[in-house]
């Protein structure tokens, strides 16, 4: 069964610009706060793959003051059909994953966020940007940094933006560490350590079939503290080193990781020391310090509350919902071209698979490897 139901995700995903970067020294001289929702122009988006998280994600989007869910993309029709009632998308703007190109012929879409298994992220966007729409992709964008290239050089000549879910960007406390640090708060920094993981369950899941997540542990939780080291120090790292374990042989295939322990090194001789893991519970936590201070946050990465102190003591910033405010704040991207805290396009996605292609040749060869990501 596992393998038809593969076999049936990878015929759907049959084949058919980005924002400017804001480099890390730019946060110095820039106000970090998540992008306010002005008013404007209404984001009208369709979502593909009607999972779990899409679930969260079009919840979310009833607290948006600029975002409209007006369309739905799934394999299954009794998900199309349910979707379509809840939210009040007509029938003629529902699709399935063979015709959904022709969502070009839809002036009630904008843009398409793509929620599905990670394999099917390279083939889905580019047919969306085929269509002419923008695209939002859940992380991690590709399986790797070659199929990044190809959607981020994709959506560049269909003129339409690439947008990733980085969900934590926007995310109150997350941003105001990040001001603190790029303000000096902290002084020189020093040293990240970045813990992630839980104990995952169903053995039959796509996360742990390789052709649908193209890794295991470190493709879903390790990114965050991939991610998480760079916007917490501010500069992108030159060097990774790491190291695989693995105690479970059936759940954890050939290719699937279970914990991969990693460590970067930063131009300003900073390091990070991260844990990405499958097989251990209570593990979301980020730690940062300099010489003047420090900041923690635990939870750091979950769907929240997220909560954290610093040497000047606690992060009292509100929680909103995560993807309330990713998607408000998309809206104002793609429409105003505003510039978000920590980018969020494809570019900062294809920075993340490059450390992740570095991670897995570090476990295969147990060498460090050198990072250039520009």
């Amino acid at each position: 069964m596992k393998n038809s139901r593969r076999d049936f995700l990878q015929k759907l995903a049959v084949s058919a610009a980005t924002i400017p970067f804001l480099p890390y020294d730019a946060f110095a001289n820039a106000e970090l706060r998540p992008v306010p929702s002005a008013q404007g122009p209404t984001l009208r988006v369709a979502l593909m793959g009607l999972g779990y998280y899409a679930s969260l994600v079009a919840d979310a989007i009833q607290s948006c003051k600029r975002v409209k869910i007006t369309g739905l993309i799934s394999g299954t029709p009794a998900k199309l059909a349910d979707w379509g009632s809840k939210y009040s998308v007509p029938e003629a703007s529902r699709y399935n994953y063979e015709n959904f190109d022709r969502i070009k012929d839809n002036p009630d879409i904008d843009a398409v966020y793509v929620i599905t298994p990670n394999a099917l992220h390279h083939d889905q966007v580019i047919r969306v940007a085929n269509a002419g729409k923008h695209a939002i992709c859940e992380k991690p964008m590709a399986l790797n940094a070659a199929e990044g290239q190809e959607m981020i050089d994709a959506c560049a000549n269909a003129g339409v933006k690439l947008l990733v879910g980085y969900r934590m960007h926007f995310e109150p406390k997350t941003v105001e560490v990040v001001r603190m640090r790029a303000a000096g708060e902290f002084g020189a920094i020093k040293f990240f350590q970045g813990q992630c993981g839980f104990r995952i369950g169903d053995p039959t899941q796509w996360r742990l079939d390789k052709d649908l997540a193209g890794g295991g542990a470190m493709m879903d939780i390790g990114i965050y503290a991939i991610n998480g080291s760079r916007y917490m120090i501010g500069e992108e790292p030159v060097w990774v080193t790491a190291q695989e374990t693995k105690t479970d042989q059936v759940k954890f295939k050939e290719g699937v990781d279970e914990t991969i322990l990693f460590q970067l090194g930063f131009p300003s001789g900073a390091v990070a020391s991260c844990l990405s893991t499958y097989n251990m519970n209570y593990l979301d936590r980020f730690f940062l310090v300099g010489e003047k201070g420090f900041a923690e946050m635990q939870p750091s990465t979950g769907y929240g509350p997220i909560k954290g102190r610093t040497n000047k003591g606690e992060l009292t910033q509100p929680h909103v919902t995560h993807q309330t405010l990713q998607m408000d704040a998309m809206a104002g991207i793609i429409f105003n071209d505003d510039t978000p805290p920590v980018p969020v396009d494809g570019q900062e996605a294809l920075k993340d698979l490059k450390i992740i292609d570095a991670i897995y040749r570090a476990c295969a060869t147990g060498t460090k490897q050198e990072l250039n990501l520009g």
